[in-house]
């Protein structure tokens, strides 16, 4: 017995309590409870979209249908709301055409280019997202209206701006300036300088890159940022009601002719104005969705490509 006493006593392997996610009711209670969460999280989200977007909207399609189809559409056949659509066309246009030119060559100024001030003046691109329409119309007021700052110089070249289609355009450019700009510079920053670098030592000119490398690269992003820059153009209202006064079949756009077909109660006019800017606005929404599907499959088609330089 004492023999037996001094052989090494052999352990088996402990045993430990496996952990409450190894236990075999668990994966089941916390799929549940990650369906109940989903199913939580989704109700909250479309119930919360539902109410802010779809509501309104179909609140205005219900009152529109109520006054009468034809009823809406010969209020907005009348000329003064055709002039507001004309004028907000011709905003539209002209803001499109001016951003195209200034967000391209702005993106490649703060992208390519180091100078002095190059933070500052980047973030301050971004102020108009930040700084309220009727402020916006205020300050150009007391810039370029009557006793501004400018209002001198503007009368001895004979130029009026305020309270006419110029003052409108002016602080459309304002608030539509970011979209281009942003969407550029990001595009640029993505795919670098290695192609314009191998243009320039084959001879290529600065223009000939320009239009032949860098363009092409960023068209898909600059496409976007222009219908971005569009839809912000047809919904603005404040700065446009500020500088240009809403004067009929002057100033007065397709937002400020529902502000004031509203105030005169000319519902008809004011719910098909309303209807018609957010057919457009589905429209151009719907164009955003494709160039973001080609933006997508530009990038994935440029990484591909960069990978198979690599591996080759």
């Amino acid at each position: 017995m004492r023999k037996l006493d001094r052989l090494p006593l052999i352990e088996g392997p402990a045993v430990r309590a496996a952990p409450l996610s190894m236990t075999p009711t668990a994966p089941q209670r916390v799929r549940r409870e990650r369906a109940l969460g989903k199913v939580a999280l989704l109700l909250v989200v479309t119930g919360y979209l539902a109410f802010v977007l779809l509501a309104p909207l179909g609140a205005l399609l219900v009152a529109t249908w109520n006054l009468g189809v034809a009823e809406v559409v010969a209020a907005i056949s009348e000329p003064l709301a055709l002039d507001a659509l004309y004028t907000s066309a011709v905003l539209v246009a002209c803001a499109v055409a001016v951003n195209a030119v200034i967000g391209t060559f702005g993106a490649i100024a703060f992208v390519r280019h180091r100078f002095f001030g190059r933070g500052i003046i980047s973030a301050m691109c971004d102020l108009p997202l930040a700084v309220s329409p009727v402020m916006i119309g205020l300050s150009f007021i007391l810039l370029v209206g009557r006793g501004g700052v400018l209002d001198p110089l503007l009368q001895a070249i004979g130029l009026k701006i305020v309270f006419t289609f110029w003052g409108i355009l002016l602080g459309t450019l304002f608030v539509t300036l970011p979209f281009t700009v942003r969407e550029v510079a990001y595009v640029l920053e993505e795919i670098g300088t290695d192609e314009e670098e191998a243009a320039t030592t084959l001879g290529a000119s600065p223009w000939q890159t320009f239009f032949r490398v860098t363009l092409p690269n960023v068209r898909v992003a600059l496409g976007y940022g222009l219908l971005m820059a569009a839809a912000r153009t047809l919904g603005e209202f404040g700065a446009v009601l500020v500088l240009g006064g809403s004067i009929s079949g002057q100033t007065q756009t397709a937002t400020t002719f529902i502000h004031d077909a509203i105030e005169e109660r000319h519902l008809s006019g004011a719910y098909g104005m309303a209807v018609l800017l957010a057919l457009c606005s589905v429209g151009l929404l719907l164009s955003l969705e494709w160039m973001k599907e080609r933006q997508a499959a530009a990038r994935h088609r440029s990484r591909s490509v960069t990978e198979d330089e690599v591996t080759t």
